[in-house]
């Protein structure tokens, strides 16, 4: 969701996100690595010294669990990814 769009001119428009957009990018790129390495949940947790009912609260939306930086570097460490593919 965006909170706020500023414009000084017609390029240079500034986009203001609010939180629940960037817990967005990271869960569906959570579940995305997770099913491109063709992981369970039980599987990441495992990997990644979490709980699969943890793991399931971070890439379900409808549970609004926001990992902590800690949490996201373990599971990208997990995945085998760098942490900065999480964000993009």
């Amino acid at each position: 969701m965006v909170i706020k769009k500023e414009s000084i001119d017609s390029k240079n428009e500034k986009f203001i996100h609010d939180d629940e957009y960037y817990y967005t990018i990271i869960r569906k790129n959570i579940k995305k690595y997770r099913l491109k390495r063709n992981l369970t949940q039980q599987d990441l947790a495992d990997m990644s010294d979490l709980s699969r009912d943890y793991i399931c609260d971070i890439e379900n939306e409808k549970r609004n669990k926001h990992p902590t930086i800690a949490v996201v570097g373990r599971i990208a460490d997990a995945l085998m990814i760098d942490i900065a593919k999480i964000f993009k």
